[in-house]
């Protein structure tokens, strides 16, 4: 069975190991963080505290590229014709396959969570996926609001593939 995470597509620029799992996995990303890869490049400022920041850059310009070619380019431009659209599943390696998602930001949650974490939080909760990041303070902000979200920190990806997870629901 293919575990499914949502995350940021940076995420998966970021964090390489994420796309060689032991287990086949499917990353669910809204849309607007793919945007958010065109102005990461577009920003003089640096992207990563204490990483090589062109390392960083040149593997978010491969996925941007990769995402460009025609065929791929085609089926993400099909997930904007509504909310909650969804690409089929892209492969960018092996085991792991990255879906677009065409979420709506609905401010939901309020001022606690800006526009992008929203759009996560309600795709999470939309996929019934786990919700993949690398940010404490988001995942503090989390518990305390009570989202009803399962969490997953970038360092414990190995464990939750190992272990697996289980759909949630929120009924």
């Amino acid at each position: 069975m293919e575990l499914r995470f949502v995350t940021e597509a940076v995420m998966l620029a970021v964090y390489g190991h994420l796309l060689v799992p032991e287990e086949p996995v499917e990353f669910v990303v809204p849309s607007s963080t793919i945007d958010e890869l065109y102005e990461l490049l577009a920003s003089p400022e640096s992207i990563v505290d204490g990483r090589d920041d062109q390392e960083v850059r040149s593997a978010i310009k491969q996925l941007t590229d990769y995402l460009e070619t025609p065929f791929i380019s085609k089926k993400l431009a099909a997930t904007q014709v509504a909310p909650w659209s969804k690409s089929s599943p892209i492969p960018i390696s092996e085991r792991a396959s990255l879906s677009v998602i065409y979420g709506s930001e609905a401010e939901e949650f309020g001022e606690e969570f800006d526009p992008v974490e929203t759009e996560l939080l309600l795709t999470a909760m939309y996929e019934k996926a786990p919700l993949l990041t690398d940010q404490p303070d988001l995942i503090e902000r989390m518990v305390d609001a009570n989202i009803p979200v399962i969490i997953v920190d970038v360092d414990d990806f190995e464990y939750a593939v190992e272990t697996g997870l289980e759909p949630f629901n929120l009924d």
